[in-house]
């Protein structure tokens, strides 16, 4: 019996290591069955005092340019790329 006495803290000190390494994970994706990610600042930016369907551009976090219309988004009018958002896999 003796052996079960320390099974409680042992069970907490691993617990508590997952949760930190959880917590510590960055985001890649969204939940399963979560939103996904809206439009990026830049997207948004794009298209400020532009009307639904306008032309826009913007630069990428990484350099790339990304073209297309200005579309309707829950965080507001956003540039959609003409070849849309990357797919997941």
């Amino acid at each position: 019996m003796n052996r079960f006495r320390s099974l409680p803290a042992l069970l907490g000190a691993a617990l508590f290591a997952v949760a930190a390494v959880a917590a510590a994970a960055p985001d890649a994706a969204p939940p399963q069955g979560g939103k996904p990610p809206g439009p990026p600042p830049e997207a948004l930016a794009a298209c400020k005092g532009k009307a639904e369907g306008a032309a826009a551009s913007f630069s990428g976090r990484n350099g790339e340019t990304f073209s297309g219309t200005c579309q309707t988004t829950e965080s507001g009018l956003a540039v959609r790329p003409v070849q849309g958002p990357p797919q997941q896999r």
